[in-house]
């Protein structure tokens, strides 16, 4: 247990009702839900958003509403301790296991910001920490999802750089890039973390693992951490001489699976690990240890963006943290979004980030 949990877990805290709330988002083909969680006592409102990705399951959650007691714990520390056993997906089951980690974020993020309202503080106060500008990095695909024929190119970037020309990226080598896309990637744009999303199977974002691809995005962008590579016996030697930039994301959903897999780097994405005693003793550790944290988004559309950006600027402000403003997503590009690094916007109490 960290010594921030610590504090934070003494915080008292007096849960009186919850409420659901929808907020998803239509993306073309792809609806990204959303649900956020309002906990309310003494007057104050505490809230966190459910990033699960399988929308049935979201249905599934509002549908039920607030049936769980969350009324009994006295303290921040018995609340999460109380979400930990409680099944928080009581009519069915996940469509993924992973989904039970991401809905207990959200509960015990919407309890961190009900506990330090309700006692008149801010989670910075109480971590001892100051919050530092924010760098961030834009994650954006070259192409697009699903098998309609749409070929990576660098427009994306283009129309970025364009509006922001300062703008870091995070990109996900697919495919069909070719020597010649690679090339004018590297002239184009800075590049500091490649997603070869080589662990994921069955999802619209599936890679076909490649050790030729592999080889040319490693030696095209030599400042890039190299995250998720699917390692097999082709795959390990090509990336050999890159061993030190090769980071972990998806497979990471405890302490016990950072010790075994970190070296460098890891992406920490705090929905994946579920809870908010787990996180604190990976940023501790990690701390210790050398290991560098780079902060990772999952599509939040509501006050999770806020919370993960929160987090990144007490913890591990100046590394290429994949939670640029949401805007960022939008094909749009909207104008006057803050840029890199971003200025730290806390709230006055609790855990809230204003954009």
């Amino acid at each position: 247990m960290s010594a921030a949990y610590d504090r934070l877990a003494e915080l008292p805290i007096e849960v009186e009702s919850y409420e659901l709330t929808g907020h998803d988002r239509e993306f073309g083909d792809f609806t990204r839900p959303s649900t956020v969680i309002h906990l309310r006592g003494k007057g104050e409102e505490g809230i966190g958003e459910d990033v699960v990705y399988d929308v049935l399951d979201h249905i599934a959650h509002r549908d039920t509403g607030p049936v769980l007691d969350l009324t009994t714990p006295t303290s921040l520390g018995e609340a999460c301790e109380l979400l930990g056993e409680l099944d928080l997906f009581p009519n069915a089951a996940p469509e993924r296991d992973a989904s039970r980690h991401y809905r207990r974020w959200a509960y015990e993020s919407a309890a961190l910001d009900l506990a330090l309202r309700q006692n008149g503080l801010s989670l910075w106060e109480v971590v001892e920490r100051d919050p530092a500008p924010l760098r961030f990095v834009c994650s954006t695909r070259l192409g697009s999802f699903g098998d309609d024929g749409a070929k990576s190119s660098t427009e994306p970037i283009r129309k970025r750089l364009e509006r922001y020309p300062g703008l870091e990226f995070k990109l996900d080598p697919e495919n069909d890039w070719d020597a010649d896309l690679i090339a004018e990637i590297a002239e184009l744009a800075p590049v500091r973390v490649l997603d070869l999303k080589g662990l994921y199977r069955g999802t619209p974002v599936d890679v076909e693992t490649d050790p030729e691809l592999y080889a040319a995005v490693a030696e095209a962008f030599p400042d890039a951490y190299i995250e998720d590579p699917d390692l097999n016996a082709q795959t390990r030697e090509v990336l050999e001489p890159y061993d030190d930039r090769v980071t972990w994301d998806a497979p990471l959903e405890s302490l016990d699976d950072v010790k075994e897999l970190a070296r460098r780097a890891i992406n920490s994405k705090p929905s994946r690990f579920g809870s908010l005693q787990e996180l604190l003793a990976i940023y501790e550790y990690c701390e210790q240890n050398g290991i560098a944290i780079y902060g990772g988004g999952q599509g939040e559309l509501q006050c999770g963006r806020g919370q993960i950006q929160y987090l990144a600027s007490l913890f591990h402000p100046q590394t290429p943290n994949d939670t640029a403003p949401s805007g960022y997503n939008d094909p749009s590009v909207p104008e006057g979004m803050p840029t890199s690094p971003m200025n730290p916007a806390q709230s006055e109490t609790g855990f809230r980030w204003a954009e």
